[in-house]
């Protein structure tokens, strides 16, 4: 966020504070479980667990709302996920069309540019050239999947495990998995 940006956010907060219209502790709270107790590291569990448990993997892609629930995530704006794994043939990436649905308990809160008018219609005509200016550039072969998420269904990208990671821990391998991995406009 900006210098400007910030003081303006500060000055409103500051004038919703007086008027009463907020309490400052709500917002502390609201900040805090978005920073900490939802979020990417959320998401970054979840996958990492795929890439390690091959039982987990499977019933993440067959019913990830469930899936996730097991690791004790869920909620609102996760009540239907769907799992997308990434692939050398196909590489999945995430938009809502029409506003930002988005899993916030799995990825907490949405990027700027996902609620943006030009990504939302951009990644639907030209997913490549919209990857590549998130400086993902994926083999000509590399068929791209656009998924539009709604209100009914949300989804998780799960990004292919890097190579070279194969003696690391799970928790060292959800420390590599990124929020824009699990939207798919990034590769790890």
């Amino acid at each position: 966020m900006t210098e400007d940006m910030a003081a303006r956010v500060e000055a409103l907060e500051s004038i919703l504070v007086a008027k009463g219209y907020v309490d400052p502790a709500a917002l502390d709270t609201i900040v805090t479980t978005y920073s900490h107790d939802v979020g990417p590291r959320n998401g970054a569990r979840v996958v990492a667990r795929a890439w390690v448990d091959p039982a987990y993997r499977e019933r993440l892609l067959t019913d990830a709302t469930a899936a996730i629930a097991e690791l004790g995530h869920g909620g609102r704006q996760g009540e239907h996920m769907v799992a997308l794994e990434n692939t050398p043939e196909c590489h999945h990436v995430v938009v809502c069309t029409l506003c930002s649905c988005y899993p916030w308990p799995v990825l907490g809160l949405p990027p700027t540019w996902y609620k943006s008018p030009a990504y939302r219609s951009r990644v639907v005509r030209d997913p490549r050239g919209v990857l590549a200016e998130f400086g993902t550039h994926l083999p000509d072969g590399t068929r791209i999947a656009v998924h539009d998420s709604t209100a009914e269904v949300r989804y998780l990208v799960v990004p292919m495990r890097p190579p070279g990671t194969e003696d690391l821990a799970e928790d060292a391998l959800a420390a590599l998995v990124t929020r824009d991995g699990m939207i798919g406009t990034a590769l790890l």
